[in-house]
């Protein structure tokens, strides 16, 4: 009888797609542990703050709070941790073997994502995305919009809602327009809307009448992803005009119609539409597992996509890096077993 142990089928390699945060994922002090532990990540700060000018990364360790919160600070803020968490990641995948075959960002994170994908220059989106931030910050007069999100309702239900609303208090002979619309389909059970400020509390009303968990107004500074946008969209528009696009080096899931796009073409024009569209981070998470990717990491401040995906698909292993601590605990998960 042959004493021989049975042969082990070999480890299959994660087919890796990176996750990058959009707004709301801001603290003061992220990123510290980054700065301190990584020349490498160091050097992103210290870009950022060349590229725009000023020190942001002081803003960003320091605060004060209401300074960060600014979104003309808040998105290039984002961005840069962001930066700096996958330069301390790239070369740890790199030593292990292992690829990024996707990536995809929520809203701003989209720009964190081209980053990675050498789709433009880091300096090019850091100067970007301020301006984006000013140019959104702009479109609409404090107080005359908001945000509202819907918990427990499915998005068909929350979009016939919005169309209605919007018929409703539309109002031609004052030639005013009533806008609220889905702005993020963040998971199955939360969906966000977006418009003027009156057509919103009006939706989020009707929303928990139709049997929505909860309706909450979201403490937010204007109306991202609606119609209401188009200002911005049009000065953004005229902004990335001046960037150099490159197509990626690996597919990057698009926020606004959910494809994976390859070409400096399309992803100009989607990062245009999205200023006006919506996030449709379900389906962007669901065309990445379709195209075969069996482990996402969340790169950046916080763990809000983190925990997204565990309302779309709990079996999607997902893990961050934000720190040097997270990233140990990424990469044991990433060893295969023995």
């Amino acid at each position: 009888m042959s004493t021989a142990s049975t042969p082990q089928p070999a480890a299959t390699a994660p087919t890796i797609a990176l996750l990058f945060p959009g707004q709301g994922s801001q603290a003061v002090g992220m990123g510290r542990a980054l700065y301190d532990a990584s020349p490498a990540a160091r050097a992103v700060f210290e870009e950022a703050d060349d590229a725009l000018g000023f020190a942001l990364s002081k803003i960003i360790f320091e605060g004060p709070e209401d300074q960060l919160k600014l979104t003309e600070h808040t998105q290039p803020a984002i961005l840069t941790v962001s930066i700096a968490a996958l330069r301390l990641l790239e070369p740890e995948l790199k030593s292990r073997n292992l690829a990024i075959a996707f990536a995809a960002g929520h809203s701003l994170g989209e720009y964190s994502a081209h980053v990675a994908a050498n789709t433009f220059s880091f300096a090019d989106a850091v100067r970007t995305v301020r301006a984006r931030g000013q140019f959104m910050q702009s479109a609409v007069p404090a107080g005359e919009g908001a945000m509202a999100a819907i918990l427990g309702l499915p998005v068909v239900q929350i979009d016939a809602i919005c169309a209605r609303v919007s018929a409703e208090l539309t109002d031609p002979a004052a030639q005013a327009n009533a806008v609220v619309s889905t702005a993020n389909m963040n998971s199955p059970d939360q969906t966000v809307i977006s418009g003027s400020k009156a057509a919103v509390e009006r939706a989020a009303e009707l929303c928990k009448e139709a049997g929505a968990k909860r309706a909450i107004m979201l403490p937010v500074s204007a109306p991202f992803h609606c119609a209401l946008m188009q200002p911005a969209q049009l000065q953004l528009a005229h902004q990335l005009e001046s960037v150099a696009f490159h197509n990626p080096i690996f597919p990057v899931a698009a926020n606004v119609d959910a494809r994976l796009l390859t070409s400096a073409p399309e992803v100009r024009d989607a990062l245009i539409r999205q200023v006006t569209g919506a996030v449709r981070w379900v389906e962007c998470i669901a065309l990445l597992q379709q195209a075969g990717v069996t482990q996402t990491i969340e790169v950046g401040p916080g763990k809000v996509l983190t925990g997204l995906n565990r309302q779309i698909d709990r079996a999607l292993a997902t893990t961050n890096v934000e720190d040097p601590a997270s990233l140990e605990k990424t990469l044991l998960s990433l060893s295969p077993a023995s």
